[in-house]
């Protein structure tokens, strides 16, 4: 067994457990490591300590929690693992800049600490060769895209601190409050049959620090209120994949993608180009019971 796979192996446990006070001793014992190499392998392959890890995943299944039940605030610091309304409510608001409640009452996306898939860092595939792994479906292909196409919807400046690397820090996301915005116009915008949304971050006039953010959907006519980018005809590295549902797609499934994809393109010298996009399909052009979505964009030789 690698060693990376021993750390992975503990993952599993601690998620499993994740309203346990699992020992670190206990853990380590699982990897077949000492205490001392386990904290330390631990911390440079997932980034941080074990119980800072522990504490961001459990905050991380909270905020589920919160979000798609009616269940005591209390109740959701016990089940866990926090043992006070007080202690869980501090850790929140350090995580998140925000209380509990203030993030159940508000339309607020956050970023959260994924559970990491350490196989994702040792496995390199080939051109339309599928990677499966923990629930995700990757392919990297490269397609020409022969006429350009436009999209009509909204743009905001997303600040670049705090949201990289994907999945490995937490916060109010910047993303999201644009599509937020983009949803409540969406109703307004005469978008074509079937036609795709876009997400696409590309540094335009964006201060230091920020980059600048749009979303939209093809659209049959360019309308004064909003914004209109369009997706340049050229040559386009894509990422497609898949996960079980929309919201698994939007989130987990999306970090683990872009990290992974930034590690194939950086092995394979490849050097990126303006912008990124995020293409979403609607359900009658894909199979409806599967969220799927790709990255295009453009990587130099």
């Amino acid at each position: 067994m690698h060693a990376w796979e021993a750390i992975q192996t503990t993952l599993e446990i601690i998620e499993s457990r994740i309203d346990e006070e699992i020992p670190i001793e206990e853990l380590a014992d699982i990897a077949g490591l000492s205490l001392f190499y386990y904290q330390r392998l631990f911390k440079r392959l997932v980034k941080k300590p074990v119980r800072e890890y522990v504490k961001l995943r459990r905050l991380a299944r909270a905020c589920e929690t919160l979000k798609n039940t009616n269940s005591r605030i209390i109740d959701i610091a016990y089940m866990y693992g926090f043992s006070s309304y007080e202690v869980f409510a501090r850790a929140f608001k350090i995580a998140y800049n925000l209380t509990p409640t203030e993030y159940r009452c508000g339309d607020i996306g956050l970023r959260n600490f994924d559970k990491p898939n350490l196989l994702l860092n040792y496995t390199m595939i080939e051109m339309s060769v599928p990677l499966i792994s923990e629930g995700l479906v990757l392919e990297i292909n490269r397609r020409t895209l022969d006429k350009p196409v436009s999209f009509v919807g909204v743009q905001g400046l997303v600040s670049i601190d705090g949201h990289f690397p994907n999945g490995e820090v937490t916060g109010v996301c910047g993303f999201g409050e644009v599509w937020q915005r983009f949803y409540k116009e969406e109703c307004y915008i005469p978008s074509k049959v079937n036609g795709r949304k876009i997400g696409v971050a590309f540094r335009g006039d964006a201060p230091e620090g920020y980059l600048s953010y749009f979303v939209g959907v093809e659209a049959d006519m360019a309308i004064n209120k909003y914004r209109i980018w369009t997706l340049p005809a050229t040559e386009y590295l894509i990422v497609g994949f898949e996960a079980e549902n929309h919201d698994e797609l939007m989130s987990t499934a999306l970090n683990k993608a872009l990290k992974y994809s930034h590690m194939w393109v950086e092995r394979k010298g490849l050097k990126p180009g303006t912008f990124g996009a995020e293409i979403y399909y609607n359900d009658a052009v894909t199979e409806p019971d599967v969220a799927y979505m790709e990255m295009w964009s453009q990587w130099l030789e």
